[in-house]
């Protein structure tokens, strides 16, 4: 999103810009979750990366519903963080070496898209409180308690399973 080259008169502007860039970066994560899965060998980070696209689907109706709660298309904008981290994901994807130590680098790429994530969601929850969306704040509550939760699930597989193996590789 060029934040820069919009036309922001209102704060709800803003807020719609904001929803927008993540309606994009949901859809970019719908379609490079499949290849992190994929690339994944360990069962357990297939298994999270899977369970990860079902929520992040379920993250992208909220979305498409609060654009309807406001009369607006959330669609047609291209969030160029994502894009980068997505970017950066494959990248890891198509890097030779121990698949271990690939996995490593796979949770590495995918926090870091959880953490961009939870910045954007924190950020539009707040301005829907303030624009007093109540209905929207709810929605958007649901999805950043979701990015925290699978956060703290592939830090939880990060430390217990995949980095060791990683580290003795």
């Amino acid at each position: 999103m060029g934040l820069f080259s919009l036309n922001l008169k209102s704060f709800d502007d803003l807020y719609v810009a904001q929803l927008k860039d993540l309606y994009s970066a949901e859809s970019q994560l719908v379609d490079a979750l499949p290849k992190m899965a994929d690339a994944a060998a360990h069962p357990d980070l297939k298994q999270a990366f899977m369970r990860h696209l079902e929520t992040t689907r379920r993250q992208k109706d909220r979305l498409e519903q609060i654009g309807k709660n406001l009369g607006k298309s959330l669609s047609g904008e291209t969030c160029e963080a994502m894009k980068g981290l997505v970017k950066e994901g494959q990248e890891i994807i198509d890097a030779d070496g121990d698949e271990a130590v690939r996995d490593a680098g796979l949770i590495a790429a995918a926090q870091r898209v959880e953490h961009y994530e939870i910045a954007g969601y924190g950020t539009v929850r707040t301005f829907a409180e303030r624009l007093r969306r109540d209905d929207d704040a709810r929605l958007l509550a649901e999805t950043l308690a979701e990015e925290e939760a699978t956060d703290d699930s592939l830090t939880q597989l990060a430390e217990s399973i995949v980095n060791p193996f990683a580290a003795e590789a």
